[in-house]
């Protein structure tokens, strides 16, 4: 069971330098957030925390699997995830408004009397951003065992060429005005 307090980091007691942070995403994850594009998530993230005088330099590395619809054939496809983001957490003394500001998305600003920084956030963004924008089995994966193979039929039926566009009548006769010039 996942808890919220879990993705919650207190970086006030730790010495300045990289400290590392490992979770272990699934479905159950994503209940408190808006309902994602997948499922039968297995993600893992690893944080690196740098810790400097002012500053946090937050890096997670998303990797693990979903499971997606694909595009194409409407099937189960399992996909891969490996992807790295990185996000600078500035210290200052009004962050709403610099973050209001700040047109960097990968520059956030807290308060210089926080003391625990939520991540769960990030971590929901960034295993959405891994997902890529067009998700199909692939040309080369068509008669793979992932592939709906009633919408494979389908789809070479309606890839046969169209037939050649016929001629409006509406048209007809404007083609004598074309050499009045």
């Amino acid at each position: 069971m996942i808890r919220r307090r879990d993705f919650q980091i207190a970086f006030v007691g730790l010495k300045p330098g990289i400290h590392e942070f490992a979770y272990e995403v699934d479905d159950t994850f994503f209940d408190a957030f808006q309902a994602p594009d997948f499922r039968n998530c297995r993600a893992q993230v690893k944080l690196l925390l740098d810790k400097q005088n002012g500053f946090l330099r937050l890096t997670f590395e998303i990797g693990g699997r979903i499971e997606v619809t694909c595009d194409r054939c409407n099937s189960n496809l399992p996909l891969e995830l490996w992807d790295e983001f990185r996000i600078s957490v500035k210290m200052v003394e009004e962050p709403d408004a610099m973050n209001e500001q700040e047109e960097d998305p990968d520059v956030y600003y807290i308060g210089r009397t926080e003391s625990h920084l939520d991540v769960a956030a990030w971590i929901y963004e960034f295993i959405n951003l891994s997902l890529p924008m067009q998700k199909s089995c692939g040309y080369e994966e068509m008669d793979g065992p992932d592939c709906n193979p009633q919408a494979r039929e389908w789809l070479k039926q309606t890839d046969s060429t169209p037939p050649p566009p016929t001629e409006n009548p509406i048209w007809k006769g404007l083609e004598r005005f074309k050499d009045l010039e």
